[in-house]
């Protein structure tokens, strides 16, 4: 032991005054830019073309879904319909479940299966994928969404289940709207 405690101070007292130096020298600092309106929107730019193609390789490989795509960028399908249906209106309540997943199929949120999630449409702090995917189904249809993370939970993501700029893939049944 005496030995071993022996070389260890021999090498830490061995270090030359220049190899001191050099570690105690202040780290090079590069200069700092401003961010601008334009360092935004071309980031912004950049993430939403990164997003359009991790959505067109998803539906590449998902061939059976047939999706609407919005003005807002939600893409949806109605899997299962319900003509007779009452139509999801803003500010009426809405009840459904709801399964959350990423892209790549890990499974975020779901619904318990016992009781039905229950929300004012526009007026509450849920995904705005969400409110407008409800707004476009009737009681008793189910729907499948992607919703980039602009329309679900954006640059941050939730700080549990979804990563920041996560893009979602939800299963939305639409049961009552009160």
């Amino acid at each position: 032991m005496r030995y071993f405690c022996g070389i260890i101070l021999l090498i830490l007292t061995s270090c030359k005054d220049s190899e001191v130096k050099k570690l105690n020298s202040p780290i090079p600092q590069t200069p700092k830019k401003d961010w601008s309106e334009g360092h935004s929107i071309d980031y912004h730019t950049e993430v939403n073309e990164r997003e359009q193609i991790s959505i067109a390789f998803f539906l590449e490989q998902h061939k059976e879904l047939n999706m609407v795509t919005t003005s807002s960028g939600l893409r949806y399908q109605i899997i299962q319909s319900n003509p007779k249906g009452t139509p999801g209106i803003p500010e009426k309540t809405a009840l459904f479940t709801v399964k959350v997943r990423l892209l790549d199929g890990k499974l975020c949120y779901e619904s318990d299966e016992n009781f039905y999630e229950e929300l004012k449409i526009d007026h509450n702090d849920r995904e705005s994928g969400l409110n407008e995917a409800l707004k476009l189904m009737k009681t008793g249809e189910k729907a499948k969404l992607i919703l980039p993370n602009h329309l679900a939970h954006g640059l941050v993501g939730d700080l549990k289940s979804i990563p920041p700029l996560s893009i979602l893939i939800v299963d939305l049944e639409l049961h009552q709207i009160q």
